[in-house]
């Protein structure tokens, strides 16, 4: 299983990114935690697409939504590339759109095939986690119904042992929520890692290293 998990995309380690994507690969990008925001979905696309292929990737937006009730489809799809790239924006309406289209079963799968990376950052990291609970002072909830037609779900896809705290210390968190779920966390003792959007976490071989500031600090075993 490759996993690159980011606070807000490469963070300070596209190095990583392109020694586990592999060189020129082809990049389904996943864009649905935008689903809610339809003004600015086109936008968000654009903002993700521009760098990778920048930096010699070849992108290709794969839409959850046109794949509602056909797992089997997106399965043959997402065989179609060497990586996927979700990116950020409402966590909840993220996990919607991966059970609508049974990506929460076909990804984890084909990972553990390992015939593809994951590299999400923001809510496509936090999908990762065992539960989605405490987004919700991040993320709003309520946004699932109108976006998607189903509830929100608080479950996570349960690929790495902890929660995530993203955006800590960053510009991309003007509210300063970041900080307070982290106290919240520690407060309940719950694992998870704190990150700012230099820092970044990559599994690989069977090990999780959190990589800040050029170093790896942190290392264990994952399922």
């Amino acid at each position: 299983m490759r996993l690159f998990l980011a606070s807000y995309r490469f963070g300070a380690f596209a190095d990583r990114f392109a020694e586990l994507v592999g060189p020129a690969a082809r990049i389904a990008v996943i864009p649905n935690a935008c689903d809610a925001w339809p003004d600015a979905w086109s936008a968000a696309v654009t903002s993700d697409v521009t760098p990778l292929r920048q930096r010699g990737y070849a992108p290709e937006v794969v839409d959850l939504r046109d794949y509602a009730g056909q797992p089997g489809q997106l399965e043959r799809r997402l065989r179609e590339f060497g990586a996927v790239w979700v990116r950020g924006g409402n966590t909840f309406v993220l996990r919607a759109q991966f059970a609508r289209s049974g990506a929460d079963s076909v990804l984890p799968a084909l990972l553990r095939e390992d015939a593809l990376a994951y590299a999400g950052y923001s809510a496509g990291a936090c999908l990762l986690a065992p539960s989605l609970r405490g987004l919700e002072t991040m993320d709003d909830p309520a946004e699932v119904l109108p976006a998607t037609g189903v509830e929100a779900r608080w479950d996570g896809l349960g690929l790495v042992e902890r929660r995530f705290v993203v955006h800590l210390d960053s510009a991309t968190d003007p509210d300063g929520e970041a900080p307070r779920l982290l106290a919240r966390y520690r407060d309940e003792g719950v694992a998870h890692w704190a990150l700012t959007d230099d820092d970044v976490v990559v599994v690989a071989d069977g090990r999780t290293e959190v990589l800040r500031g050029g170093s790896a600090v942190d290392g264990d075993r994952i399922r």
